[in-house]
């Protein structure tokens, strides 16, 4: 299977670098898995395609203000770090720039000394093992130094950091957003709960792996790199409720079907847990939980268009999206979305 396989052509003036006034307000593309039907929505239209008793599955975690601008302690030389996974208590991987500068035993200042960095290792790719020192809280020092990590495609400036965050946001750990949640507002929530739609909660901190462009030609050699997830025991049981009773299991967004899919048994059942999870998902591969899926427009050749295409089929996909680029969709974090049923 070809990397080139999954390419499509995208101009430029289609990536979204902006949010929209009005969350729900964005277009809906609903693709048909059966017959590659394609109907044109607004978002807030999902109303009409989900049913009492199906289980919405939303990731809840929560984007750290994860960039940080420090200075190197000698040389003064700048240097941006951008936080990726916490390793153990102090000390997160991390991506630096320029990586040159931080070898190990570097040390960075951030915020004149509120907050310190020392390089302590290096790991696959040439990420920075990075322990920090700190007085008081590092989730409020954080909030004080750190900026939100926008993708490297969005080059405005936001206004409003809880903008690339979902409503539903609970607890801190992801370097991007799942951003096909980011589509919700409370009102819609409640709407579709007083619809009988059970909505089922799930925890998996996003890293910069699941976004890393595919550099090998052959899609199977690709790594992926492992993300934290946890299911408690109640979304369980409100996910295998759903399940037992004929309904439809729903995941809002790529970072939802791969915990689902990481945990779920033969039967499609899930259990309370939590781990970490490299799963990479790619046509051929057989779903054994979901039903359904909303999630966003993809990049070219990336991990999570491989994702969908394997939901939907990679030709029906491919034309999905050609049909959005001559319809003047919005792609990527801030842009329109897809419900594939």
């Amino acid at each position: 299977m070809n990397v080139k396989d999954f390419y499509y052509e995208l101009p430029p003036e289609l990536i979204a670098q902006d949010p929209l006034a009005d969350r729900s307000g964005s277009r809906l593309m609903v693709l048909g898995r059966e017959n590659g039907s394609i109907q044109h929505r607004v978002f807030r239209d999902i109303v009409q395609y989900l049913k009492p008793g199906d289980c919405l599955v939303i990731n809840n975690t929560k984007v750290i203000p994860a960039r940080l601008f420090g200075i190197k302690e000698g040389t003064q030389a700048k240097i941006e770090v951008l936080l990726l996974k916490r390793i153990k208590e102090n000390v997160w991987e991390t991506l630096v720039k320029p990586g040159k500068k931080a070898k190990i035993g570097t040390r960075i200042q951030f915020g004149d000394g509120i907050l310190t960095g020392e390089v302590v290792d290096i790991a696959q790719e040439g990420n920075r093992h990075i322990q920090f020192t700190y007085d008081g809280i590092f989730e409020e020092v954080l909030d004080k130094l750190g900026e939100m990590p926008l993708p490297p495609y969005i080059t405005h400036q936001l206004e409003d950091q809880k903008r690339y965050q979902t409503v539903y946001a609970k607890y801190d750990g992801s370097a991007a957003a799942p951003t096909a949640g980011l589509h919700f507002t409370p009102e819609l929530l409640s709407q579709l709960l007083d619809m009988g739609v059970e909505i089922a909660e799930i925890t998996l901190h996003v890293g910069l792996g699941t976004f890393r462009p595919v550099k090998t030609e052959n899609v199977l050699d690709h790594h992926m790199h492992e993300e934290y997830f946890s299911i408690t025991a109640s979304e369980a049981e409100k996910i295998n409720r759903a399940k037992d009773r004929g309904h439809r299991i729903i995941a809002v967004g790529t970072t939802s079907t791969r915990t689902l899919e990481t945990v779920a048994d033969a039967s499609g059942h899930v259990k309370e847990t939590d781990g970490w999870t490299q799963i990479f998902i790619y046509p051929g591969y057989q779903f054994k939980c979901i039903d359904g899926l909303i999630t966003n427009f993809h990049l070219p050749e990336s991990t999570l268009l491989m994702l969908v295409s394997a939901l939907a089929g990679r030709e029906p996909i491919l034309y999905a999206y050609q049909t959005a680029v001559s319809s003047k969709y919005r792609f990527f974090s801030f842009g329109d979305a897809m419900l594939i049923l």
